[in-house]
């Protein structure tokens, strides 16, 4: 059980209504007859004042005591952390949460993508940030905390793991899964933290040519995880429908009127790409477009769908979802990393995990395009 609920659930609108009315910490100090250092103590949350204290603000503003502070109607307010190096939200952002160890975790909606961010339900809203805890937020629930506490953080670039968490959803229990789009290393560093329960990653060592197990050694070295296979898909060229730039095979990257959209570093698509650019000795400095970079498999796709670039290297899905021609480089595999400690206590994984070993679902993960899952739900690796 989480211990960070916060026990006071008021809403305080001290500091917004001072600066509304223009006044300074000192001003409104002295019209109240309290000192400056009370009065800062009071807006940042540290202590709620007394009575006659709040009668005498709610006077100097010329508002009520209800409208400096009310209660929350029943709702659960809660103390949240926002993910490692995250520049902070302002009040009322939509978040999404998870239940990691013991403390909540809190992902703003609108970083789910241009889509997700009005399509998918906010769990909190964010009410201030906790004094003195860095990357700390109160957030105001908007469901359940026992339905929060059944939802499962995945990390990776994989679209369909929607389609997965929608597939959870149909099964009618409290489980749910919030996808969150990011590189392979970045969803690996993710775990590391502790800021998501899973992370998806394909990632080919060049050396051994085994896939996923050789970075687990690297970057989860010493932790006790599970490997599940999620698909294998079909990784190439997305080209532009009809193919206007003509483009043959991989060694046309190096050409001058060929403009390429990237994806960052630690993805597994840039680490192919890196990979064949060193194997056909094309410097990374001759492809247009090199330093161009997508943040997603979508938003590659969008960014060759709307002109801005000739070519990017993607999943076969994706040149389905935009009626893109596809050259095939090779075939990836794509495996979800658990703590093993989740699959045995989080209440949703066992759901989660059953739904990927489902033909309803592998028949529709198949139908996108590209996709083998045959060995979807398959245990990899279990320690």
């Amino acid at each position: 059980m989480p211990v960070s609920r916060l026990q006071r659930r008021v809403t305080n609108r001290l500091r917004d209504t001072r600066t509304a009315a223009g006044l300074s910490q000192g001003d409104l100090a002295q019209r109240a007859g309290i000192t400056r250092q009370a009065l800062y103590a009071m807006e940042k949350d540290q202590y709620l004042p007394g009575t006659e204290v709040a009668l005498q603000l709610a006077h100097a503003l010329g508002t009520s005591v209800e409208d400096l502070f009310s209660l929350n109607e029943g709702q659960d307010v809660l103390q949240a952390e926002l993910p490692a190096d995250h520049p902070g939200v302002l009040k009322s952002t939509r978040v999404k949460l998870a239940t990691i160890g013991n403390r909540f975790v809190a992902k703003p909606v609108m970083e789910l993508g241009d889509v997700l961010n009005y399509t998918v339900p906010a769990d909190a809203l964010v009410l201030g940030a906790v004094p003195r805890r860095k990357r700390s937020v109160y957030v105001q629930l908007l469901k359940s905390q026992k339905d929060v506490e059944s939802q499962i953080l995945v990390a990776g670039c994989d679209p369909a793991i929607h389609l997965a968490g929608e597939h959870v959803r149909q099964q009618g229990g409290a489980a749910s899964v919030v996808g969150w789009t990011m590189a392979s290393l970045a969803a690996l560093r993710a775990l590391k933290r502790g800021d998501v329960h899973v992370a998806g990653i394909h990632l080919r060592d060049r050396r051994s040519g085994e896939y996923n197990l050789p970075f687990l050694r690297k970057y989860l070295r010493g932790q006790t995880v599970t490997v599940v296979r999620f698909a294998t898909w079909q990784e190439g060229l997305l080209l532009k429908g009809g193919n206007p730039k003509r483009v043959r095979g991989f060694e046309d990257l190096a050409r001058p009127d060929v403009r390429m959209v990237n994806r960052e570093r630690g993805a597994g698509a840039r680490l192919l790409l890196d990979h064949l650019l060193s194997r056909h000795r094309i410097p990374s400095q001759v492809v247009s477009g090199y330093g161009t970079i997508a943040p997603s498999q979508i938003g590659l796709g969008r960014w060759i769908a709307e002109g801005k670039a000739d070519v990017g290297i993607g999943a076969r899905a994706v040149a389905q979802l935009y009626n893109f021609d596809f050259i095939p480089l090779q075939e990836e595999r794509y495996d979800l990393v658990i703590p093993t400690s989740y699959v045995h206590s989080h209440p949703g994984m066992r759901i989660f995990l059953d739904t990927l070993v489902t033909r309803r679902f592998q028949r529709e993960i198949e139908a996108l395009g590209g996709y083998d899952a045959r060995e979807s739900g398959k245990i990899i690796r279990q320690q």
